[in-house]
């Protein structure tokens, strides 16, 4: 698949970042390979851009003395009860998008893109929710919170600032799109869409994987037990958080070495990562963990598969070719990292 999908990388916007990991003494030092990696060839973040939004809002918590990561909330329209440790978990083990839309809305874009830019997590710009009516409207909705059983406080909206359309190569893409059930035949324009392009990606993985290899001012303002849950949370598996194992089988979110089989998932290999899926473009952002071989790498990987070059058709390759090259380069880089003198 490697093969098939080299012999035509234009097509197919392949952009990967590899980081190699050696301990020296108590030293970390990464060294990261790159192919294609370019943050002005614009591709769709699709879910990835979930995992800024469970970090944000768990450092937004901490400046708040009244809410923890388990304080009951709905959003005002809404008729789910949750919690912010609840919508990370299914953020992760599942990719849910209501649960992302719940954080943007305690977060405010404006808040999550500052967040992440003051870290060092850049370029990064996040202009709409996910898969819900008016996504890209400007205020939030006002989260109705559980101060105690009986006592609800209600949050302002929050009002953030219209994105700039991205002026980025590969904006346009393809050669039509449906919308409203009709087929326009002009590139579909993605300038108002997310941007979260691999450099950032994998700036934000670091960050929290290894947040000590990091001066303190990029470092996020986690408390230890909530660095904890997050990591936790990152490698969780679907049947961990009760999930249905036979719809959501162990890699049904993690792409990397493993989404091309349904099988369990061998227990000493912890993948911690965030993927996302849409408008033919697939990513994943992981660090692997053998643990029974001490063995660990970083691999950020993007890949479009829409061969008719029409988006919002339904007809991409997800299935056929994105899923399992991302699943082999996994096992090529993870028998490299097992050969890799160190």
């Amino acid at each position: 698949m490697i093969k098939k999908v080299m012999d035509s990388v234009d097509q197919y916007e392949v952009q990967i970042r590899y980081t190699q990991i050696d301990r020296k003494n108590e030293t970390i030092r990464f060294t990261d390979f790159d192919f294609q990696v370019d943050k002005n060839n614009y591709f769709y973040p699709a879910s990835t851009v979930k995992f800024p939004a469970a970090v944000a809002a768990l450092e937004k918590l901490n400046e708040i003395d009244s809410l923890t990561m388990d304080t009951q909330f709905y959003i005002e329209g809404d008729s789910v009860e949750t919690t912010c440790a609840k919508a990370i978990s299914e953020i992760f083990a599942v990719s849910d998008n209501a649960a992302n839309n719940r954080l943007v809305e305690f977060l405010g874009q404006d808040d999550l893109n500052h967040r992440m830019q003051s870290r060092g997590v850049v370029p990064i710009q996040i202009n709409h929710r996910l898969s819900t009516p008016n996504a890209d409207e400007v205020t939030t909705k006002p989260l109705i919170i559980y101060l105690n059983d009986s006592t609800t406080v209600a949050s302002a909206p929050i009002i953030n600032t219209y994105p700039n359309p991205i002026e980025l190569n590969k904006t346009l893409k393809g050669n039509g799109f449906y919308a409203d059930d009709l087929l326009h035949l002009d590139p579909f324009d993605f300038s108002l869409k997310n941007y979260f392009p691999i450099e950032a990606q994998h700036a934000l993985l670091k960050r929290i994987i290894f947040p000590e290899t990091f001066p303190k001012e990029q470092r996020f303002n986690l408390s230890q037990a909530q660095h904890k849950f997050l990591l936790k949370a990152m490698h969780a598996l679907p049947k961990d958080l009760g999930y249905d194992s036979e719809i959501y089988y162990d890699s049904y979110v993690k792409f990397l070495m493993f989404g091309d089989s349904s099988e369990p998932m061998p227990e000493d290999i912890k993948v911690y990562n965030k993927v996302g899926y849409a408008y033919g473009t697939i990513t994943d952002c992981a660090y692997i963990h053998d643990e029974k071989n001490n063995i660990d790498f970083m691999v950020t990987a993007t890949i479009l598969v829409n061969k008719d070059g029409i988006f919002n058709d339904n007809a991409y390759e997800y299935d056929e070719i994105g899923i399992p090259f991302l699943a082999q380069l996994g096992r090529e880089l993870y028998n490299f990292e097992l050969n890799r003198k160190r």
